[in-house]
């Protein structure tokens, strides 16, 4: 679904990405409350820029970074009072690490309570480690020095020894032609935005003009506004008003969101996770497809339209053509209903602001079924060009419920894969809509038929087009879960790989031989002559992943990568320790020391010293000479990767012609 209803805005990051600068995606302020003589509140604050989160210090194992507090002298010159506790918080179900992520959008608050056991104590001093994600992903440190009597902070002033001196030196590496990585490529902007889901929502209203429950109600309204006027200009000025009015309505009821929103912002964002409120989609979204089916009708109380219609009349003029449109959302609302069910559907299972993109989808809905109105009342004799209502109308009905039941399994699968429960993986998954799309076919070529279904009849051109569309799409399917075809075109809508009756691990990705010490890496580069593509990768990041399964590997560039470079994939959130001799204190040129215990941290300071970056994924390509052969890419698309890649190569090779 994420793929058919994806809309969130990716803001331009490359003042995040490249150099650090004074613009951190994350501003951390400080404060303290006295509770009594002995007793204090620790409070710290975190602004967040928009379109990224920091994730919770409860965020599971397997999953992105937590954020982890280190409180110095804690137990010998206080105690702390109880856990740390947080502000509320977004939890979202990882395709890519298959856990629960939580984490916090805008702000986050985090409090800490403590009781000081040494009475002469004046300063609390406290470390934040924090991973701060949008398409890339950046380890965050934040020190804070508490003065609980109002006075200045004595910041220690550490040096580091020769030992960590010379630790330091060694990451450090002469890259030639550095100034080559200024044209690092931009992060791709990964949808449409807004106006990717008023696109998807017109869409949705051009599909419900097909209906029977609005398609013959165009012809009738039209007529009466042209007739009924006293003149021409005014018959199109009321259909015009009447197609406005509809839009309107239709936004209206997007409000709601809106204010659920603003009482809880997290309210439709836990309908994507939530187990139980996944099943209820599964379950009225399968409602939906048998009332298309024919097997009941969907009907709002048919005094509501009685009402709006005699208000219509009694009223008149632009109140009147108001309650009009009214009445038409209301009788059409057996086939509108399901659609607009389909498109809220979507919206919670996608990411960013989910009411205002709720509104661009219905908005754009309402401005599909309003335009027929006003176009038709300008042009009239278009009118008889339209087809007529018929059996083709049910057949548009049958297909859309189709459709609703292979949503609705998206729905159950969201449910299984949240709740681990591993009854729908995703050969099952594909196999369900296989049988969906068999069962279509068979119904488009009259083998068998639905309660509302008129008399048979000769097949139409359009529902043999269709059927053979189905035949193909059912066929790709097959292809796909036989393996013999991939199935890129339906990711998002689709259990992720991993989650498969067969499972496979590898300690590199897609199975490719990798290196994950850069050392090592450039030893073996530099003894088969072959450039470098250096990989600055996390665990817990997800366009890491993604990048390495819907870019690494296709056809045209995965050879290239196994066979033309060697890979260093240099993992910069890998917490695993040291050896004690090979850990040491690196100093900023702040004067601020940072000890380097974890191979995450000697890889993310590696990056940082090399490359005035610290966000994932971060790649460049070196000679083993350790000359800078291309710009730096981040998170983009296949055809920029696979320009970037043979750019390397191509420059790689005049290098050696000169050398």
């Amino acid at each position: 679904m994420k793929h058919i209803f994806l809309y969130t805005f990716l803001l331009f990051g490359s003042l995040f990405l490249n150099a650090q600068s004074d613009d951190e995606p994350v501003i951390w302020e400080k404060e303290f409350n006295k509770i009594s003589e002995t007793e204090y509140e620790l409070v710290f604050k975190a602004k967040i820029f928009e379109g990224w989160h920091v994730y919770s210090q409860h965020t599971p194992e397997g999953g992105a970074l937590p954020t982890e507090f280190t409180f110095s002298k804690a137990g010998t010159d206080y105690e702390l009072i109880g856990e740390t506790n947080e502000s509320e918080t977004t939890t979202e179900f990882s395709d890519i690490f298959e856990v629960d992520e939580t984490f916090f959008k805008k702000k986050a608050v985090f409090t800490q309570r403590i009781q000081l056991l040494n009475p002469d104590i004046r300063q609390i001093d406290v470390n934040i480690f924090y991973q701060v994600c949008k398409e890339v992903c950046i380890q965050g440190e934040q020190d804070f020095n508490f003065v609980l009597d109002g006075g200045v902070a004595n910041v220690e002033s550490k040096t580091v020894d020769e030992r960590s001196l010379a630790m330091t030196n060694s990451l450090k590496k002469e890259f030639k032609h550095k100034e080559r990585l200024t044209n690092a490529g931009d992060i791709v902007e990964g949808s449409s935005g807004i106006w990717g889901i008023f696109g998807l929502g017109f869409l949705g209203g051009l599909i419900a003009l097909l209906t029977p429950c609005v398609f013959p109600m165009i012809p009738l309204t039209v007529s009466f506004f042209t007739k009924q006027s006293h003149n021409k200009s005014k018959g199109i000025f009321n259909a015009i008003l009447y197609g406005f009015f509809i839009v309107l309505i239709y936004f209206l009821l997007s409000l709601p969101f809106h204010a659920f929103d603003s009482i809880d912002s997290q309210i439709l964002n836990t309908i994507s996770t939530n187990i139980w409120l996944n099943i209820i989609f599964f379950l009225i979204f399968v409602f939906f497809a048998f009332s298309f089916f024919g097997y009941y009708e969907l009907t709002l109380p048919s005094s509501w339209g009685n009402k709006m219609d005699s208000a219509s009349t009694r009223v008149g003029g632009a109140i009147g053509i108001f309650f009009m449109a009214v009445t038409l959302a209301i009788v059409s609302f057996s086939c509108t209903g399901p659609i607009l069910g389909l498109l809220l559907g979507g919206t919670v299972l996608s990411e960013g602001d989910l009411a205002t993109n709720l509104s661009a989808g219905i908005t754009g809905f309402g401005l599909a079924l309003a335009l027929p109105f006003a176009l038709f009342a300008l042009f009239p004799a278009w009118l008889n060009s339209l087809p007529k209502s018929g059996g083709w109308m049910t057949t548009v009905k049958v297909v859309l419920g189709f459709v609703e039941l292979g949503f609705a399994f998206k729905f159950l699968s969201n449910a299984d894969l949240v709740g681990h429960f591993g009854f729908l993986k995703r050969e099952i998954f594909i196999g369900i809509w296989i049988l969906l799309g068999l069962l279509l076919v068979l119904y488009l070529f009259g083998i068998f038929r639905f309660p509302h279904d008129g008399p048979k009849q000769k097949l139409s051109l359009g529902r043999k087009i269709t059927g053979i569309a189905t035949v193909v799409f059912t066929t790709y399917l097959a292809l796909g879960l036989t393996n013999t075809m991939d199935l890129k075109l339906l990711s998002g809508l689709l259990p992720p790989d991993f989650y498969s009756v067969s499972e496979k691990e590898s300690d590199c990705p897609l199975g490719l031989d990798c290196f994950k010490d850069f050392d090592e890496g450039l030893a073996y580069a530099k003894k088969e002559n072959k450039p470098i593509l250096l990989d600055f990768t996390g665990w817990a990041c997800a366009n890491c992943r993604k990048m390495e399964e819907n870019v690494w590997s296709e056809s045209d560039i995965y050879p290239i990568i196994k066979e033309k470079y060697v890979l260093i994939s240099l993992y910069v959130d890998d917490r695993k320790e040291l050896p004690e001799e090979l850990q040491f204190d690196f100093q900023y040129e702040s004067g601020r020391v940072k000890s380097i215990e974890t191979i995450g941290q000697k890889w993310g300071t590696f990056q940082t010293l090399n490359f005035n970056a610290a966000s994932q994924p971060y790649y460049v390509l070196l000679s083993p000479d350790l000359e800078v052969l291309n710009g730096a890419v981040q998170y983009t698309d296949r055809d920029t990767y696979l320009n970037w890649l043979n750019t390397g190569l191509q420059q790689f090779s005049e290098t050696a012609m000169k050398n």
